[in-house]
């Protein structure tokens, strides 16, 4: 299981953008932006388990990343990978971060949607 704090720290320290959380009715889903178009490159959130896959409302903690179609379409048929919440699914995806267990992985993906949203 990957960390909400380690994926921050992350996108902090190769990034230096800030959480911010823009969502009065959500105090605990936070944005990453690009500093110089404002852009968002990540969201992470605490959602209940249910709005991705079972029955559980227990809260999982994930992520959704900007990707191209094609490598969405490859990872949403593996484990940790969804169609994005709250996002275009077209363009964007949802890691269940208590799933994911290859950090080198989800920083490959990260560093992707921030080059993917960097125009």
């Amino acid at each position: 299981m990957i960390t909400r704090e380690k994926v921050s720290a992350y996108i902090a320290e190769n990034y230096q953008a800030q959480p911010e959380y823009p969502f009065k009715k959500f105090p605990n889903y936070c944005v990453f932006k690009h500093q110089c178009n404002h852009k968002w490159f990540a969201l992470l959130m605490s959602i209940p388990q249910n709005k991705l896959y079972g029955d559980s409302e227990i809260e999982i903690e994930v992520i959704d990343v900007k990707v191209t179609p094609e490598l969405g379409d490859i990872l949403k048929n593996s484990q940790a990978f969804y169609p994005a919440y709250h996002m275009n699914k077209e363009h964007w995806i949802t890691i269940d971060l208590t799933a994911m267990t290859d950090f080198a992985q989800l920083s490959d993906l990260i560093d992707d949607s921030f080059k993917l949203t960097s125009n």
